[in-house]
């Protein structure tokens, strides 16, 4: 059954309430319109528990806004949602249409900085975060007493002589649910082996992150990608400063026994948690972000099969993945809020646990 409005319903129990059940949750597509924006496809998905996101199926189908009873979730940047149109893959220019929002993918084949590999120019963090979804599906759907969301489409990251990979993303969460899953598989359609480099990008914003939030990972290691910066800078939040730098954590976690690892940013003043868990069997290393400057106030949780040094140093290091022909890989994250006492106590006593565990 749903659980909404602090009670559970029956489906007869809701659809005698309304009119359609849009009035409670459900998904809507629309056309951006105006700027840089014009023409980009977006889904707005409400589940009717306060949590809503929207979904650019122009842009990689990911996250670019959430928020939860009206309170934002994620760091928005000063780009907009670009239209992907506008996309350049040259160099640092990715960052005209990094929007920041709840999730940005990263990949296929470089995450990090642009570099030169086998002779090939590849720009910052790749391009399929700019390619836009094609045999989309966005509906909801009874299935006994539960009322479930899902959007799904593919993604195609092909060149002549290149590589010719796709992404196939669903995304389903719930009437009721203050959360939502990705499931996400990676195939290559050529005769070759292809790099495969992929990163979540989340990006937790005011006033969820703030100079009162805690940061629980249960990490076993922690190594700081600038040397000359100590381990423990990674959870010493503040307000923003103007000489903030940007800093980069790499986390070596503990996980359960299925490989599954909670994330949490925790603000106890607003009595409100975001939490992430993803998978270190497929997801193996765990990158933070942390840059609380003026107007660039955000904390990154990124989940990767890689570093976020680029493909050339991925290579040189051994550490670079690769697809063989005709291979999948498939990639999951959930990502929820929790909004009561109870449950802000249980994520943490869980994350600290497994910290020591992993100690």
């Amino acid at each position: 059954m749903a659980r909404i409005f602090g009670r559970e319903f029956t489906r007869s129990e809701l659809l005698q309430r309304v009119g359609d059940i849009s009035q409670l949750a459900g998904v809507r597509s629309m056309r951006l319109e105006d700027g840089s924006e014009e023409g980009v496809r977006l889904i707005e998905v409400r589940t009717g528990s306060g949590f809503r996101f929207n979904v650019l199926a122009s842009r990689g189908m990911d996250i670019s806004f959430a928020e939860y009873k009206g309170i934002p979730l994620s760091w928005r940047s000063c780009t907009g949602d670009v239209s992907p149109v506008f996309y350049e893959p040259e160099g640092d220019r990715w960052h005209r249409i990094f929007y920041g929002g709840m999730l940005v993918t990263c990949g296929l084949t470089n995450v990090g900085p642009p570099c030169e590999d086998q002779g090939e120019e590849l720009g910052r963090h790749g391009r399929i975060s700019a390619t836009p979804a094609e045999s989309l599906y966005a509906d909801g759907q009874w299935e006994g007493d539960e009322y479930n969301l899902t959007i799904q489409g593919r993604m195609r990251q092909a060149a002549f002589w290149g590589e010719n990979l796709s992404l196939t993303r669903r995304i389903r969460t719930r009437l009721g649910a203050s959360m939502f899953q990705i499931e996400d598989e990676v195939e290559n359609h050529d005769f070759r082996p292809a790099p495969l480099m992929f990163l979540y990008h989340v990006n937790i914003g005011f006033p969820l992150l703030s100079e009162e939030s805690t940061i629980l990972i249960p990490s076993k290691e922690i190594v700081p990608m600038d040397a000359s910066m100590k381990a423990e800078a990674y959870g010493r939040l503040h307000a923003p400063l103007p000489e903030a730098q940007s800093q980069v954590f790499y986390h070596e976690t503990g996980s359960y026994a299925d490989g599954s690892v909670p994330v949490a940013l925790i603000n106890e003043k607003l009595s409100l948690a975001l939490y992430i868990r993803y998978n270190r069997n497929q997801l193996k290393n765990l990158v933070q972000w942390k840059m609380l400057g003026q107007g660039a106030y955000v904390l990154g949780i990124e989940p990767a099969n890689c570093h976020v040094e680029g493909r050339a140093a991925e290579r040189e290091r051994g550490t670079l993945e690769s697809l063989p022909p005709g291979g999948k890989r498939t990639f999951s994250l959930e990502l929820g809020v929790l909004d009561t006492k109870d449950e802000l106590g249980e994520i943490k006593g869980k994350i600290e646990k497994l910290t020591r565990e992993a100690s």
